[in-house]
């Protein structure tokens, strides 16, 4: 891996931080070429402080450091890609990110579902479908699945995909409802999968 450090007069290049596992941006920073060398040797990222002008290790004085997991380079060699694993807030004013957002992990519309689910549990209106099943209690909820779970296996016996992927929908609808209900959220379970994959 060929870095550009010449395409700057201050031979500084981008530094985008991204958490490795969330996927989520946490800062931008900026390497020198000494500063590259000593990210490399540490395994922890370390910048060049343009306020400090000097090279500034991440997490020297709150301890909260980035391990490098991986880093990666432009197309055009001039910027860098750091994945990391972080320890603590990254942000000075205590946030997880330097854009004030929380570090979680998104999983795109399932997490966006969920959300709903939470609010429709939190703020009932009569006319909400999940907020009656909340209020009719666990076993009408887990009772749900369990006839939703039935459905799927039924059209998987039938080579309609219409109706396999719809009752699919279903079940999964219902499955986060329960887990809401049970107090967790589908990054539990996700968890659990990744410590099985290890093993596997």
């Amino acid at each position: 891996m060929k870095i550009d450090f010449t395409k700057n007069k201050d031979g500084l290049v981008p530094a985008v931080i991204q958490d490795f596992e969330t996927k989520n941006v946490l800062m931008l920073g900026y390497l020198n070429e000494e500063a590259y060398t000593k990210t490399v040797e540490l395994n922890k990222v370390t910048f060049f402080s343009r306020s400090k002008n000097r090279l500034w290790t991440k997490g020297e004085e709150s301890g909260n450091f980035l391990e490098v997991v991986d880093i990666k380079i432009d197309c055009d060699h001039d910027s860098l890609l750091i994945k990391v694993k972080p320890y603590g807030n990254v942000c000075h004013t205590g946030s997880d990110t330097c854009w004030n957002e929380k570090n979680e992990a998104s999983y795109g519309f399932l997490s966006e579902l969920e959300q709903t689910i939470e609010n429709r549990k939190n703020n009932p209106t009569e006319k909400s479908y999940v907020a009656s099943l909340f209020e009719k209690g666990i076993n009408k909820i887990a009772q749900k699945v369990g006839e939703e779970a039935v459905e799927v296996v039924i059209e998987a016996k039938d080579n309609d995909t219409h109706l396999f992927l719809s009752e699919s929908a279903d079940l999964l609808f219902h499955y986060l409802i329960l887990l809401q209900a049970k107090g967790f959220k589908l990054s539990d379970v996700i968890q659990i999968l990744k410590s099985r994959s290890k093993s596997q």
